[in-house]
């Protein structure tokens, strides 16, 4: 016979990035992050800002899984939290029902949270905005969740297609959130700042009035294109 799992299984956090590697990524476009990992890191396209125009962080993933119609894991994840977190709230992608509403972000904010993002849905749209915590979600429902488990609080979930572990940093802006492995910190870092340079070099170009780049018109003059009738 198998025994019940317990309720909540905790694995407490054992690393964390340093304040200068999160101010390092605090500000950068989540385009430039993506870019310093070859094109890719972003959560799922269907996880957008409940509003985007309050949707700029960056800060440690403190992961929870709670599954579909619970949040018993994203309740207990409360005392965990630690000043600068993202609490990530896994929901399998179960959109029926929300996961949290005003009341459980006003907590997490009290508790020190920058940010939240869940696979499943939010309710309390006013309420959340009253709060100030920037939010992303799958949808929004009024529909109420249980309160049952099981659930896991600091191991890893699958998010929006992407493994998030505790200690990793989340950098969210209006365009999404990019999650960077706690291993690449640094290298992302390094890359951004290469990012930014020729980003603003290319941009200039722009506002020069740059039309086509050069490698299109090396594609051009390089007879790669084959006009046809």
């Amino acid at each position: 016979m198998i025994e019940d799992p317990p309720l909540i299984t905790l694995r407490r956090p054992t690393r964390r990035p340093s304040a200068g590697q999160i101010a390092a990524l605090t500000g950068v476009p989540t385009g430039h992050v993506a870019d310093a990992m070859d094109g890719r890191g972003a959560l799922d396209a269907g996880i957008k800002a409940c509003f985007p125009d309050a949707s700029t962080f960056c800060g440690v993933a403190l992961t929870c899984h709670a599954g579909p119609a619970d949040n018993l894991a994203a309740m207990a994840a409360l005392p965990v939290i630690t000043a600068g977190d993202v609490l990530v709230a896994a929901a399998d992608g179960y959109r029926t029902t929300a996961i949290v509403g005003d009341l459980v972000l006003g907590m997490a904010k009290n508790a020190g949270a920058v940010g939240f993002i869940t696979d499943g849905c939010v309710r309390d749209l006013p309420g959340i905005r009253g709060v100030g915590l920037p939010c992303l979600a799958a949808g929004v429902t009024p529909n109420s969740p249980a309160r049952n488990g099981p659930g896991t609080i600091g191991l890893p979930v699958v998010v929006g297609g992407v493994t998030v572990e505790t200690g990793d940093i989340i950098v969210a802006d209006a365009d999404g959130a990019v999650v960077v492995p706690f291993a690449l910190i640094d290298r992302v870092i390094a890359r951004t700042a290469e990012i930014r340079q020729a980003e603003s070099v290319f941009e200039a170009k722009v506002k020069a009035g740059l039309q086509v780049p050069d490698f299109v018109k090396a594609l051009y003059d390089g007879g790669r294109v084959r006009t046809v009738d």
